[in-house]
């Protein structure tokens, strides 16, 4: 064991001088916590010789920290760490820097918690950049089309969609001057777009593209030293199988989209990455889920607002009603009721992401007692479209579609 720790103290001792922060992969969220502090307060000493850097090291600590784990704390700690470097920049290069990994902290909070005002906050960050060094530019053009990636993927328009491939395209052309963790975020980024785009529109050269980049990743990203990401590109490999199966409804692909899900949750264990493993574990969920994973992912992610915590809620909830219903159980579609309400009525400010997950269990839950019971379901198709509109305004689809989904065409609000 004391073998172990000195080990490891090295790799973090050598890592500090790379700007290459890969070998975050190959330690859990708890050990990231405690470097993030580490280098924090070093950063902090009078002496520090290089504080910006530490700084910079810092938030980049913290916010790998809150993107695994969903911590609001974390993401607090990491803009609070990359404004205390904005105020030890000696150049305009590291003022650019800076204002990058600002952004970088926005495009997080957006990804976890949703809010499009996060990803116009974060453009104005990097726009109107001075950028000295070709590393500092590639940088600012990467997070660029990120951005834009995503403010397109919310307004579905074609043109948006076309002008964020072309960023994309362009960035991860000059991603030769990038880290390899943030060309690797780039090339999945690329790779989303076009998989979302390639089924939305039978585009086989967008679907291409989309294999093209995931296989490249899974290629590269050795289990043995990347292991998350060579998980996220088997799941978004996977969670593109699964919807080109239900286009063609081809049972071969489905069990293909399957071993993909089942081999990306193969890389880590849920504390490694808490949110990773709930993503991978929620795509890959099927009505034989077992309700006990699902409230294993739940208990993950309780983090108010998060968005892959309102998905999963919402996800259990639903199972817990199917599963109540195939029983003829009314007593226990009560009992569901009642915690619902003790949740929302209990709660002192309800998050709206929350809120919207509990309204499609309770509706859905109306419908099963509804026909339970012979009685009507009142109120329900105004619930779900409540819910849905919620969940579009904060930017979250995937949450507005599971209401679309559960609304019945017989039913009016």
């Amino acid at each position: 064991m004391f073998e172990f720790g000195r080990d490891l103290r090295k790799l973090f001792e050598k890592a500090r001088e790379s700007e290459d922060l890969g070998w975050l992969e190959l330690v859990g969220a708890d050990l990231v916590q405690v470097e993030a502090r580490r280098e924090g307060i070093d950063a902090g000493r009078v002496s520090a010789a290089r504080p910006f850097d530490g700084w910079m090291r810092s938030s980049a600590l913290w916010r790998e920290h809150a993107r695994r784990t969903g911590s609001r704390v974390s993401l607090e700690r990491a803009a609070s760490a990359a404004s205390d470097a904005a105020r030890h920049t000696t150049s305009l290069d590291q003022t650019a820097a800076a204002a990058i990994e600002s952004g970088a902290i926005h495009l997080l909070r957006f990804d976890l918690f949703g809010g499009p005002a996060a990803l116009t906050a974060a453009l104005s960050d990097v726009q109107s950049l001075t950028c000295e060094r070709a590393a500092t530019r590639s940088a600012a053009a990467a997070l660029h089309a990120r951005l834009c990636a995503r403010r397109a993927r919310l307004t579905g328009e074609t043109s948006a969609l076309l002008d964020a491939g072309a960023l994309l395209d362009a960035a991860v052309h000059d991603a030769r001057n990038l880290p390899p963790t943030v060309a690797d975020d780039l090339r999945l980024d690329r790779a989303a777009l076009s998989l979302e785009a390639g089924v939305a529109r039978r585009d086989a050269r967008m679907l291409d593209q989309a294999g093209r980049d995931l296989r490249a990743l899974v290629e590269a990203a050795s289990p043995d030293h990347r292991p998350l990401t060579r998980a996220r590109a088997l799941a978004l490999a996977g969670k593109g199988m699964a919807a080109l199966a239900a286009l063609a409804k081809d049972e071969a692909a489905v069990a293909h989209g399957r071993t993909l899900f089942e081999a990306a949750a193969d890389q880590f264990t849920a504390d490694h990455s808490p949110l990773d493993w709930a993503v991978i574990t929620l795509a890959g969920v099927t009505r034989e889920t077992p309700l006990l994973v699902l409230a294993q992912a739940e208990a993950l992610t309780r983090e108010p607002g998060l968005l892959i915590g309102a998905l999963v809620r919402e996800r259990r909830l639903s199972a817990e009603v199917a599963f109540a219903e195939t029983m003829g159980d009314v007593t226990s579609l009560n009992g569901l009721e009642a915690v619902v309400r003790r949740r929302l009525s209990q709660a002192t400010k309800v998050q709206p992401l929350d809120w919207a997950a509990d309204q499609i269990g309770m509706a859905q839950l109306f419908l099963a007692r509804a026909r339970l019971t012979g009685t009507e379901a009142r109120a329900v198709g105004l619930m779900l479209a409540e819910a849905m509109e919620t969940a579009r305004e904060m930017g979250a689809p995937a949450l507005a579609d599971r209401a679309v989904l559960a609304m019945p065409e017989s039913v009016e609000g």
